[in-house]
């Protein structure tokens, strides 16, 4: 993990954190700030993400609003995130990570009808078209499969083959048995 927040602050262009420096001022919270900000922003996370994500995740208090804020107040201890073009990938991650898998997104889409019906919407929350289309994540966005009023709802993107197939052959299936009633 030392490797990637030091390699991270050699390529990324935005940085300006010469390796050494680095090497020798990261510690503590600062530390875990900026592994939190790489684990968070890829879809690989090898072992060493544990504490820096275990951390972030802790931060938590009685107003979702206050838990945000911590988190973003604990990313910011990060020297990188000073960078302009880090802001936005900050913002993406304090608003998306955790929230943006496509469990959080069935649930977080989920809507009930005034007649009683109820579906997972095709439209991904704000936040997290905000996650996945800032540049610096790495991580894939879910895919919807279906329709919303016809079982539509939000699969991880690796995923995505598989849970067509069982959706074409659900909607057949639902085909068959109404030809049979008519």
């Amino acid at each position: 993990m030392k490797k990637q927040i030091y390699g991270l602050m050699l390529m990324l262009p935005f940085t300006g954190i010469p390796s050494v420096q680095a090497q020798e001022s990261l510690q503590g919270d600062e530390k875990l700030a900026c592994e939190a900000l790489l684990c968070l922003a890829t879809s690989t996370r090898p072992t060493e993400c544990i504490p820096p994500i275990r951390r972030y995740f802790s931060i938590s208090y009685r107003r979702f609003s206050d838990t945000l804020r911590g988190r973003l107040n604990f990313l910011n201890l990060c020297p990188v995130v000073s960078q302009p073009n880090m802001t936005s990938l900050k913002n993406a991650i304090v608003n998306g990570a955790g929230r943006c898998d496509a469990a959080a997104i069935n649930q977080a889409s989920y809507v009930s009808t005034w007649e009683g019906e109820s579906y997972v919407a095709n439209s991904m929350p704000q936040y997290c078209v905000a996650y996945y289309g800032n540049g610096l994540v790495q991580a894939s966005a879910p895919v919807y499969v279906g329709e919303p009023i016809e079982g539509g709802h939000w699969v991880e993107a690796q995923d995505y083959p598989q849970a067509l197939r069982a959706y074409t052959d659900m909607r057949a299936k639902a085909a068959a048995a109404s030809e049979l009633q008519n």
